[in-house]
């Protein structure tokens, strides 16, 4: 059962019409569930925030400190009073002295971090599951497990019952996890979403080590290359006019899925909001840096 903290999560969460350079959309809500624990992230970790706390005692997970998973998990831990190790490669310096984004929220709530040299990462990684005793869970990079399908499973319920006549959905991807699970649970609905991180056959290729890809789903490919977390003036500019609609999406992952949508679909489309907002400050500051703002 969920705690009493959790059960105050925003869920369902509520469906919003906003518009953007002439057509109108609609946006699943779930940037409000919570302010860090939201978004597909408060989905994929739906089983293990009904687990029982003495149930477990420590998380691992792995990955980059821009991760909106990594500070869901944090969340989640903090709420559970579970132990949250998370391993990544090196960091700079000037990374760990921020005191806004991602990675400092999650220092913040008590995110023990782990440093693991290049050479010795993927091996590190591959051992993590050796001798794990019965309360530790291992959370894989970007909370692609299969346990999400259960979360996933009710945010298909919550967009059956909305009685929308939308037939179409978009959702950005890391993994594709959130993505994937939508489209097998949501046979009869078209299901968007684009490679944030490598191309559209990487995308495959992590969804395919779930299960069968089903034909519903449509990786779009952007038109232009886009390198995972860089800032690119188009994505701010886009990031922007969706603000003018008083709905902030993430710098990371929703620009280039918008600009898809745009060039490359005329349908009505029922956005799923990914959260991740907390890290915008952090990015914004690296747009600074650039001199786009």
């Amino acid at each position: 059962m969920l705690s009493k903290a959790e059960c105050s999560l925003k869920i369902p969460s509520e469906i919003d019409k906003i518009f953007l350079d002439g057509r109108a959309f609609y946006v699943k809500r779930d940037d409000l569930v919570d302010p860090f624990l939201a978004g597909n992230k408060f989905r994929k970790l739906y089983a293990l925030l009904q687990t029982p706390s003495n149930k477990l005692n420590q998380i691992i997970s792995y990955g980059g400190t821009q991760s909106n998973a990594m500070l869901a998990i944090a969340a989640m831990c903090k709420s559970k009073g579970w132990e949250f190790t998370y391993y990544t490669k090196p960091l700079s310096q000037t990374l760990k002295d921020e005191d806004c984004g991602n990675f400092y929220h999650a220092k913040e709530l008590g995110m023990k971090h782990v440093e693991i040299q290049h050479n010795f990462y993927k091996d590190f990684i591959s051992s993590l599951r050796f001798n794990l005793d019965e309360k530790t869970f291992i959370i894989d990079q970007g909370g692609a497990v299969a346990e999400a399908k259960e979360g996933l499973e009710v945010l298909a319920k919550e967009i059956k019952e909305a009685n929308s006549n939308v037939r179409s959905l978009a959702t950005p991807s890391g993994t594709g996890t959130t993505a994937l699970f939508l489209a097998l649970t949501l046979s009869e609905y078209r299901v968007y979403t684009t490679p944030c991180v490598g191309d559209a056959a990487y995308l495959r290729e992590q969804m395919s080590a779930l299960c069968e890809i089903p034909d519903n789903l449509i990786i779009l490919e952007p038109q232009k290359k886009y390198h995972f977390a860089k800032p690119y003036k188009e994505f701010l500019d886009i990031w922007q006019k969706l603000l003018q609609n008083k709905i902030e999406f993430d710098l990371i992952y929703s620009p280039s899925l918008w600009i898809s949508l745009l060039e490359q679909t005329d349908e009505e489309i029922l956005y799923v909001h990914s959260g991740g907002v907390s890290g915008n400050d952090s990015m914004l500051n690296r747009y600074r840096q650039k001199g786009f703002l």
